[in-house]
């Protein structure tokens, strides 16, 4: 792989691509909805301090703002909760699919203060901890089919990839943050 092309792939993936592991453990479950859990006090601490310059500053060539990714995080997570609810309602629900580019780019997400994503992020982080918490070895085997990925999805399976999720979307600001020198 060229180094250029090596440089923009890490720069998109800093944690690398999720990897669903081939058996889905208590323990991994347990870790997912910690980080659900610990996300909105962890992406508050890296933006707390940054300017308004450093908010519309995109993450690599090409990506997000600083500013879209939080709003992105908050847009996509907001639809994994009630994806889940779904799921654990309805009978193998066809979920819908996030044009998260086009997302990105209206006004609400684009150029609006980012306190509004911050307070989605810690709401519904809060109630999908709550919900996780209480599920039931049956209601973790339910199920709902992602139309992007043109597939059923396991709860217990969508648990780990939005825990990654967000810690992918942490990594990028807090590695753009590293390599500019922000506190």
């Amino acid at each position: 792989m060229p180094a250029m092309t090596a440089d923009l792939e890490s720069l998109k993936f800093p944690i690398g691509k999720f990897a669903k592991p081939s058996l889905i453990t208590k323990e991994i479950i347990a870790d997912g909805i910690s980080d659900i859990s610990r996300f909105p006090a962890r992406l508050k601490e890296a933006v707390s301090a940054l300017s308004d310059a450093q908010l519309d500053t995109p993450y690599r060539p090409e990506g997000w703002t600083v500013r879209q990714t939080v709003n992105h995080c908050a847009d996509a997570h907001m639809n994994a909760f009630i994806r889940i609810k779904l799921a654990l309602t309805e009978n193998n629900p066809q979920v819908t699919g996030l044009r998260q580019d086009s997302w990105a780019a209206l006004p609400d997400s684009k150029s609006n203060d980012i306190g509004a994503a911050l307070k989605i992020a810690e709401g519904v982080h809060e109630r999908w901890t709550i919900l996780l918490n209480n599920l039931t070895e049956q209601e973790l085997e339910r199920t709902f089919f992602h139309p992007v990925q043109k597939r059923e999805m396991r709860i217990a399976e969508s648990i780990g990839l939005y825990a990654w999720h967000g810690n992918h979307h942490l990594a990028h600001i807090t590695a753009l943050k590293k390599r500019e020198g922000w506190k």
